[in-house]
């Protein structure tokens, strides 16, 4: 019987928690949020509310777990909410694993855009990050205090990952709030995308693999912003978006080679977007 846990049951790890139980798992979880745990208990054996740095609280979830996932997000992007979601719960999570020699992984979902404006340059992961914010700063930090734990017998795993979409999440739901607006820039600045199943499959092949160090994880189709744009609102019927080249874009522009986790025998679902 594995035993696993997520930290962090959001859009991701409901659904990793769901494919996990269904395959026979014993799947704890954690949420902030007690208005949530009837939801949970639907999909885990065992809900626990727990913030990050909350040490009694992690014990009793790492306790028997072998492999772990950290899927966290911030509610909002101020600095002391990112610290207190991020980097305070992987310090507090690496403070506690010498009381747990049973975790033998721990997986983490990262982001792309620690690469920052490579002007579309393609970058793999051995290339050094560059981030253009203090929440990006933060989260690199978050990244480097978990992978500190990386021990033989134990593998830290960080997915840097694309855009989400996906079930309920659709590319054209998510921009539709914005057809027909004026947007910053030429629109130049590449599309990083990941589907949701992709997520959820590469956590588990992670797993599974026991992989260790940092993969990227985005699909194939890497287009500009303004050709998203552009299908999605063609496809979808859309008012068109103009662009404002006096203004400054998001500070963010890679084309992300995911080579490593193919050649590690991972293959995507959806290596093109589903607009």
């Amino acid at each position: 019987m594995k035993n696993v846990a997520i930290i962090g049951c959001g859009y991701v790890g409901s659904e990793v928690a769901h494919h996990w139980k269904r395959q026979g798992f014993t799947v704890t979880v954690t949420t902030t949020n007690s208005d949530r745990i009837p939801e949970l208990e639907a999909i885990a054996d065992r809900v626990v509310v727990v913030k990050g740095d909350d040490r009694e609280g992690l014990k009793t979830v790492l306790r028997g777990q072998e492999t772990v996932l950290l899927s966290i997000g911030a509610k909002t992007r101020q600095e002391d909410i990112y610290r207190n979601t991020y980097l305070a719960t992987a310090q507090t999570l690496v403070d506690l694993l010498p009381e747990f020699l049973t975790v033998q992984q721990i997986i983490y979902t990262g982001v792309y855009s620690l690469y920052g404006d490579r002007d579309g340059d393609r970058v793999d992961e051995s290339f050094p990050v560059s981030p253009t914010s203090i929440q990006g700063q933060i989260l690199w930090e978050t990244e480097n205090v978990l992978l500190s734990a990386a021990r033989e017998t134990r593998k830290i795993c960080i997915l840097r990952l694309g855009g989400i979409y996906g079930r309920d999440r659709e590319i054209a739901k998510i921009f539709k709030r914005i057809a027909g607006q004026t947007l910053a820039g030429k629109g130049e600045n590449i599309s990083n995308w990941v589907h949701l199943e992709d997520i959820v499959k590469a956590i588990d092949f992670a797993r599974e693999k026991q992989l260790g160090g940092i993969y990227n994880l985005v699909c194939d189709e890497q287009i500009s912003r303004r050709e998203l744009l552009d299908r999605v609102c063609q496809i979808h019927n859309l008012p068109a978006i103009a662009w404002d080249e006096k203004e400054i874009p998001y500070p963010y522009n890679v084309r992300v080679s995911t080579e490593k986790i193919k050649e590690a025998g991972f293959q995507f679902l959806h290596p093109q977007l589903g607009i």
